[in-house]
């Protein structure tokens, strides 16, 4: 299973247990449906735009976040690096105000070494909460997103 060093789920299930086995639209950490993240460039664990999580998704890829240089330098030196161009891959490289789906664990590594982007919260899976605490992505959130309520 997928982890990061040091790092575990603050609720055991709780979250997992809100997202039910229904076909209904999943829902943010608003308790709202999940809006999307970006579309260019295109995110997603199943690059829908979305921060939409599943089986296959190890790395929990449900955090929306304005990347900053600060956070991709981080992500580089722990062994992410997202801001290098991979052609082959479809990838053209993150830079510097782009939204992006991290993954959650990711997202609380760098808030701990002070090094958070900023957060979507409208876009943000409430799968996130088995990672990070509500009130740290409310510190983090872009300014003035409540969603399109």
């Amino acid at each position: 299973m997928f982890r990061h060093k040091g790092l575990k789920r603050t609720t055991r299930g709780t979250a997992t247990k809100l997202l039910g086995a229904t076909n209904s639209m999943a829902k943010n950490v608003l308790g709202t449906d999940l809006e999307d993240c970006s579309r260019d460039p295109l995110t997603g664990y199943y690059r829908d735009g979305c921060c939409n999580t599943g089986p296959g998704d190890m790395g929990v890829h449900t955090v929306c976040a304005v990347v900053t240089d600060e956070f991709l330098e981080f992500s580089k030196n722990v062994g992410n690096d997202l801001s290098t161009p991979h052609p082959e891959a479809g990838f053209a490289g993150l830079r510097d105000g782009d939204s992006w789906c991290l993954c959650a664990p990711r997202w609380q590594e760098a808030l701990e070494a002070g090094a958070a982007p900023k957060v979507r919260l409208a876009a943000t899976h409430i799968a996130t909460l088995e990672w990070a605490t509500l009130s740290d992505l409310e510190a983090h959130a872009v300014s003035g997103d409540l969603g399109s309520q």
